[in-house]
C-alpha cells in the first residue's frame, strides 16, 4: 500500500510533469473507480494541470480548481506514460483503472490509475474542495508537522495499541502497515505497547523515529519515476517484509503477527526485551 512517503513524491512528481497540460481525455476504464458524479468526467476537459499535492495518503491532482483525489488502498498505484497512447483505452481485465491523458501542445502523456488484484477498492473522487472527499476530512494531522507535545496530544487518552493507533488515519494522516512497523523498531517500542502509557522518554524516541524513518523515505523517493516507488520502499524496510531475517541492528531474527488478510514485523530483541509476542492465528497453525 502506498503511503505518505510514496504518495508525496508522486505529488512532485506530478507537480513537475504534469501542470500546465490541458486534460485532453479522461479513459474510465473501470467504471467502479469513481466515486462522484457530480461534476462529471467531462468536466476535466480542456482544463489545465495547476498542481498536485497529498492528503495524508491520498494524492490531489488540481485541474484548474476542480480536484482529482485518488485513494489508492491496498493495490492500487500510478504510471506515467509519455507518449500516452493515442487510442481511447478501453474496459478490459487488465490492471488500468482509470487514465487521464494530459496535452502540452507537442504531445500527449498519461497518469494511468492501476490496480492489481481482485480485491477492487482504489477510489477516485472528482470535487470541488478535497474536504468533500470523506476520507480527507477525517484525516489527523500530518504526522510530520508535530512536535512531541502535538503526538502526545494525539496518543493521550487511548489504550488501544501503538501500532493500532499510528495506523489510524484520523489520528495520524499518512502512515501506513510498512512504515509503522520501521517506525516502532526505530524507536525501540513493541507495537503492543498501550500508545497512552509511553513516558515521555518513549514519547521523545518514538517522535524522533517518525521524523527521521519517514524524512528518510520522503528524500530517498523523490526525484524517483513512480514505476520504481514501490520496489525502492521495499529494500529500505528495516523490519517491515523481513519475517525470518536477521535484524539488521542486534542480529535476532524478525517475528511476524499474522491476521487473516495482513501481517506485521517486528523485532523481539529490539522491541519486546526478547519476548516473541503472541500470535494466535500462527499459535492455531502450529498445533
Amino acid at each position: 500500500m502506498p503511503e505518505l512517503p510514496e504518495v508525496e513524491a508522486l505529488a512532485r512528481f506530478l507537480g513537475e510533469r504534469a501542470t500546465g497540460r490541458v486534460v485532453a481525455r479522461l479513459d474510465v476504464v473501470a467504471f467502479n473507480v469513481l466515486k462522484t458524479f457530480d461534476p462529471p468526467p467531462t468536466a476535466l476537459h480542456g482544463l489545465a494541470v495547476t498542481g498536485a499535492s497529498r492528503h495524508g495518503k491520498l494524492l490531489d491532482l488540481d485541474v484548474d480548481g476542480l480536484h482529482l483525489v485518488v485513494h489508492f488502498s491496498r493495490a492500487g498505484w500510478a504510471q506515467w506514460k509519455e507518449p500516452a497512447a493515442a487510442a481511447p483505452a478501453r474496459p478490459g481485465k487488465g490492471p488500468l483503472a482509470l487514465r487521464v491523458v494530459l496535452d502540452d501542445g507537442e504531445g500527449l502523456a498519461s497518469l494511468d490509475l492501476t490496480e492489481a488484484g481482485t480485491q477492487k477498492r482504489l477510489a477516485v473522487h472528482l470535487v470541488h474542495d478535497p474536504t468533500q472527499v470523506p476520507a480527507v476530512a477525517k484525516l489527523g494531522p500530518d504526522p510530520l508537522t508535530l512536535d512531541v507535545d502535538g503526538l502526545a496530544e494525539r496518543l493521550a487518552g487511548t489504550r488501544q495499541r501503538l501500532k493500532t493507533v499510528l495506523t489510524d488515519q484520523q489520528v495520524l494522516a499518512g502512515i501506513g502497515n510498512a512504515y509503522s512497523d520501521d517506525i516502532l523498531h526505530a524507536a525501540r517500542l513493541s507495537p503492543f505497547a498501550p500508545a497512552g502509557g509511553l513516558t515521555a522518554e518513549e514519547l521523545e524516541r518514538l517522535h524522533g523515529a517518525v521524523h527521521s524513518v519517514l524524512g528518510d523515505a520522503v528524500a530517498a523517493a523523490v526525484g524517483r519515476a513512480p514505476e520504481q516507488l514501490k520496489d525502492d520502499k521495499r529494500g529500505r524496510m528495516r523490519v517491515h517484509g523481513r519475517t525470518g531475517q536477521a535484524c539488521d541492528v542486534c542480529g535476532t531474527r524478525i517475528a511476524e503477527i499474522s491476521y487473516t488478510d495482513s501481517s506485521f514485523q517486528y523485532c523481539p530483541g529490539c522491541q519486546t526485551g526478547g519476548q516473541v509476542l503472541s500470535d494466535r492465528r500462527m499459535s492455531r497453525l502450529l498445533k
